[in-house]
């Protein structure tokens, strides 16, 4: 897809319907290695932090992303038009832990993209690359509304939350 560059600060979305909606792949590793993992991701915040333009994204532990997100410094995040909806449903299902290359599966290409070593998807309407900046791991006592421990198992998973730079953004040409 032929995306143009632009400045996140011009970047307009709908907040609510860019995650819980449309949702994004977040990929973490290193394309030139070979060494990456993607998974869908719905939760998540765009915004200012530190002043810094920044994306907030959350892994549970359990996730094999977790490591690679752990192991690298750069991130992506990938939206795609509505017709990849069953494709990211099945990356956001099946682990790389179990499925080597699983984006091949559905006919993904990934893309390096300028100032981070992790890749995006050619196939993607937008693409913000991230550098971590901040992670921090949920706390259950932390959980002010008890009810929202409720999108947890009993042994608990909670999320680890990671903050990064925006670097680069790319958006669909018109």
């Amino acid at each position: 897809m032929k995306r143009d560059i632009i400045d996140i600060h011009d970047l307009i979305l709908k907040p609510g319907n860019v995650w819980q909606n449309d949702w994004f792949l977040l990929t973490a590793g290193d394309l030139e290695i070979g060494d990456f993992n993607t998974m869908t991701v719905a939760w998540g915040s765009l915004g200012t932090m530190w002043s810094r333009p920044f994306a907030q994204v959350v892994v549970r532990p359990s996730r094999y992303t977790l490591s690679f997100m752990d192991r690298y410094d750069t991130f992506t995040l990938s939206r795609f038009p509505d017709e990849y909806k069953k494709a990211l449903r099945y990356l956001g299902t099946v682990s790389g832990r179990d499925v080597a290359n699983k984006y091949k599966k559905v006919g993904l290409s990934p893309i390096a993209i300028p100032n981070v070593k992790a890749p995006a998807f050619d196939e993607a309407d937008l693409i913000i690359a991230c550098k971590k900046i901040y992670w921090q791991d949920m706390d259950e006592t932390h959980f002010l509304d008890k009810t929202l421990l409720d999108k947890y198992p009993p042994e608990g998973d909670y999320h680890r939350i990671y903050f990064g730079e925006i670097l680069h953004t790319e958006i669909a040409a018109k």
